[in-house]
């Protein structure tokens, strides 16, 4: 099982912003190191959480809680592909046995964030639109173009909440810290590095248009890729010393 890093100190580096396309080579490398076992994760994973998610009423609380720890858990495989030891199934579950109340706490603040904003965004809206929106009927182009001023704030305030939550599991998990403290170096982290984590995002969005075109088989690599890429950010960010190469080839 991997090592656990809470003794190794934690530092903000600022990297330079073509350090996102080295996260994405970089994810995809760990990804490669084992793509049978990703995809067993993924699948496993989905089993799980998809059933969950369509509970009446608890489901996506449930899913949104546990989303934390299963991430922990896919980071610690990560760690064991970079100490060249086996990715296992069990690491999927590590996250349960492991600084698990943190964990699910992420998830909570993460929740109740995003139902922050999502409170604000109909408190924005006029009491007519909001109805029509919850009775899924069309809007008038009038009621549309309201519309834009609600999605701007909800934009502006889901972005520090992602920040916040980006690297949260992986500090939580790996380094033991508390919810607070890791959604808070995570903000910190990311705040230092928006342009790298904007170029990320823009390259991760063309990879998912890519991935579906084929029947969506393209998504058995890219969604693991999410989790590998993730790694490999907290790993440059933080300074991490066995974090993956800086170069890598495809």
């Amino acid at each position: 099982m991997a090592e656990n890093l809470e003794i190794q100190p934690l530092t903000i580096k600022q990297v330079p912003v073509g350090n996102a396309w080295v996260w994405i080579v970089s994810g995809f490398n760990l990804f490669k190191a084992n793509p049978a076992m990703w995809i067993i994760l993924l699948v496993i994973y989905l089993a799980i959480m998809i059933p969950i998610s369509m509970l009446p009423v608890i489901g996506s609380v449930v899913s949104t809680l546990l989303a934390p720890v299963f991430a922990a858990g896919m980071m610690w495989g990560c760690q064991a592909l970079i100490k060249n030891q086996d990715l296992e199934i069990n690491h999927l579950f590590e996250g349960f046995k492991r600084n698990t109340s943190q964990l699910i706490s992420i998830g909570g603040i993460y929740m109740v964030s995003l139902l922050f904003v999502a409170v604000i965004v109909v408190l924005a809206l006029d009491k007519d639109t909001a109805e029509l929106l919850v009775q899924g009927k069309d809007l008038s182009p009038e009621q549309a173009d309201a519309m834009l001023m609600p999605i701007m704030i909800a934009l502006l305030l889901i972005m520090p909440v992602l920040m916040a939550y980006w690297f949260a599991p992986v500090l939580a998990g790996l380094h033991n810290l508390s919810a607070v403290e890791a959604m808070k170096l995570s903000f910190s982290a990311c705040l230092k590095n928006m342009l790298p984590f904007l170029l990320y995002g823009l390259i991760f969005m063309v990879l998912l248009i890519v991935a579906i075109i084929p029947f969506g088989l393209g998504l058995l690599v890219v969604a693991p890729m999410m989790m590998t890429s993730l790694y490999s950010s907290y790993a440059d960010v933080f300074g991490i010393e066995q974090a993956v190469p800086t170069s890598p080839d495809l």
